[in-house]
């Protein structure tokens, strides 16, 4: 029994972990919670309002929203629906893609896998990590994507910064010493509609939303993922308790 219990932790652990694993990607730790409807419905509100004019998702639909994060289709219709006519309608960004690059230099990427590719924690440093630059053509820069073209979205809610960098001494193999500049702190400029708080959390709730979206069917996969575990214990409590029977008389 006791073999039968270590097996059973040794098999549920990889689904724990998975379920509750923080990605450790963009220098800040966030751990993203996809099975917060409330927040997920929150995100969805703030990519729809600030991201969706550049970004598409060409891989969700709007129906996806309904059937999974507790809206109607009249509230996506009237709140979230801003570049479809239907529900069962792909989320297409609202600016076309020939303007988009002919402003930004390219064109945006679509966000439907973006928190697969690059992880949730690196989105979270990307959207909180932007500041002021003269020197770039958007007047901002950002720590996550140095001379990124993607401009400050997020502007009205967090405001603007400065991002105020120490000059570190970095010693190499051969003994040389070289300079490095490495980020400090951020000094506010302007403020915006939210407090610093207020906005983390917008932040963090659009990436809940975009790792949502990587994979609408995670939580049921999880879901069934521990159904299917379990049943695999039980077959094999039985497959033991069937050899001992088995091999009762030969022992």
């Amino acid at each position: 029994m006791k073999r039968i219990l270590i097996i059973a932790l040794v098999a549920i652990a990889p689904i724990w972990a998975s379920a509750n694993e923080a990605p450790a990607a963009g220098g800040h730790a966030f751990e993203a919670n996809p099975s917060n409807t409330a927040s997920l419905q929150r995100g969805a509100k703030w990519y729809v309002n600030y991201c969706s004019g550049c970004h598409s998702m060409q891989y969700v639909r709007y129906q996806s929203l309904i059937d999974a994060l507790g809206v109607s289709e009249e509230q996506v219709e009237r709140n979230l629906m801003f570049a479809a006519d239907a529900a069962h309608e792909v989320m297409r960004a609202a600016m076309p893609a020939d303007r988009s690059e002919r402003w930004f230099g390219r064109t945006p990427p679509d966000l439907s896998l973006i928190a697969r590719a690059r992880g949730a924690s690196y989105l979270y440093a990307y959207l909180t990590g932007f500041y002021l630059d003269d020197t770039r053509t958007m007047g901002v820069n950002n720590l996550a994507l140095p001379g990124a073209s993607m401009p400050h979205a997020l502007w009205e809610l967090e405001g603007f910064k400065r991002a105020v960098f120490r000059t570190d001494e970095v010693v190499a193999e051969d003994g040389t010493v070289a300079l490095r500049e490495v980020f400090d702190h951020f000094e506010p400029v302007t403020h915006g509609d939210m407090s610093d708080e207020e906005f983390h959390q917008a932040v963090g709730d659009v990436v809940n939303f975009l790792v949502w979206a990587g994979e609408p069917m995670q939580l049921e996969r999880q879901r069934l993922g521990v159904y299917v575990i379990l049943f695999l214990l039980v077959f094999l409590l039985l497959a033991v308790l069937l050899k001992k029977e088995y091999w009762r008389d030969v022992h």
